[in-house]
């Protein structure tokens, strides 16, 4: 089993910046891929970016040149910078631990980007 636990968001205006973290805890060294995701109201659960275990990377086209997505497999944890925020970048933000066969979610974390 894997425990993640999201921290950092919160209310930010339009060109401002926040940085999200997760901290797994229990079985991390089953984790193969993290990933952010984002749900904003009324709308599907959307992958935002996504990283495995040597470090490769993907992003959702919306959040591109934006938004970074680093790890660190030793310590359990992975982070995501998010600069250069948009209005359409409100959403409650989770954290997901894939393992094979598992895949795990943390409780989630509210983004605001308004004025």
């Amino acid at each position: 089993q894997v425990q993640l636990v999201e921290s950092g968001g919160g209310l930010v205006q339009p060109g401002g910046s926040l940085r999200l973290s997760c901290a797994a805890s229990g079985s991390i060294f089953s984790i193969v891929v993290w990933g952010w995701y984002r749900q904003a109201p009324g709308k599907q659960r959307e992958l935002v970016a996504g990283i495995n275990l040597r470090g490769s990377t993907n992003y959702a086209d919306s959040v591109k040149g934006r938004f970074t997505i680093s790890r660190d497999n030793a310590k359990g944890t992975v982070s995501l910078q998010m600069n250069s925020l948009k209005p359409e970048d409100t959403a409650v933000y989770y954290c997901n631990a894939a393992a094979p066969g598992r895949s795990y979610w943390g409780q989630g974390t509210q983004v605001t980007v308004s004025s």
